[in-house]
C-alpha cells in the first residue's frame, strides 16, 4: 500500500458512504483510478467489506459481556465443533482464540441479564467447559472500527543497525 492507498483506506474506516467522486477528490485522483485502487485493496483483502455501523443500545443490545472461557480439551476436532457451534450464536459479536491464562475470549450483546443468562447456559450445554467468565461492561468508553495505519510504510529494514 502506498500513501494514496492509505489515504483511501483511512477515508472508508471513517465513512464506507463516501461517494466515489468525493474519495478522489480527497486524494488527489481523478474517479477512475481511484475506483481501481478501491477495488485492488477489495480484491487483496484489505478491504472485507463496507457496512453500517448500529448503535447496540438503539436496537435493544445495549448490555455487553466478555466471556472468558477455559478448555480442557485443546483438540482442533474440539476446536472445530466449538468454533462452528459459537460462531452460530447471533449474540456473539466477536470470537477470539487467546494465548495465556485463558483459551477463547467471546464479546456478546444481549438485551438484558436474562438474556445474557439464557445465552449462559446454551453456552455450557454445547460442549464441556471447564471454566467460563463473565465481565459486564458499565460503560463503554471508546469503541471503534478503524484502524491505525502508519503514515508510511515499514521497511523490512527498519530498525536494524547499518554496519
Amino acid at each position: 500500500m502506498d500513501a494514496i492507498d492509505r489515504k483511501i483506506v483511512v477515508l472508508l474506516q471513517d465513512d464506507a458512504s463516501l461517494s466515489l467522486a468525493q474519495i478522489a477528490h480527497r486524494v488527489g485522483l481523478s474517479q477512475s483510478p481511484c475506483w481501481k485502487r478501491i477495488q485492488r485493496l477489495e480484491k487483496t483483502g484489505v478491504i472485507l467489506k463496507r457496512v453500517a455501523l448500529i448503535s447496540p443500545e438503539s436496537i435493544g443490545v445495549g448490555l455487553t459481556v466478555f466471556v472468558s472461557i477455559e478448555t480442557g480439551d485443546h483438540s482442533s476436532a474440539w476446536l472445530s465443533k466449538f468454533a462452528q457451534t459459537v460462531t452460530a450464536m447471533p449474540e456473539v459479536m466477536e470470537f477470539h482464540r487467546m494465548a495465556g491464562d485463558i483459551d477463547y475470549m467471546l464479546r456478546v450483546a444481549v438485551p438484558d441479564m436474562q438474556a445474557y443468562d439464557t445465552f449462559y447456559k446454551r453456552l455450557i450445554d454445547t460442549m464441556p467447559l471447564k471454566n467460563v467468565t463473565s465481565r459486564f461492561s458499565m460503560e463503554r468508553v471508546k469503541s471503534t472500527t478503524a484502524y491505525p495505519l502508519p503514515a508510511e510504510p515499514r521497511s523490512p529494514l527498519a530498525g536494524k543497525k547499518k554496519l
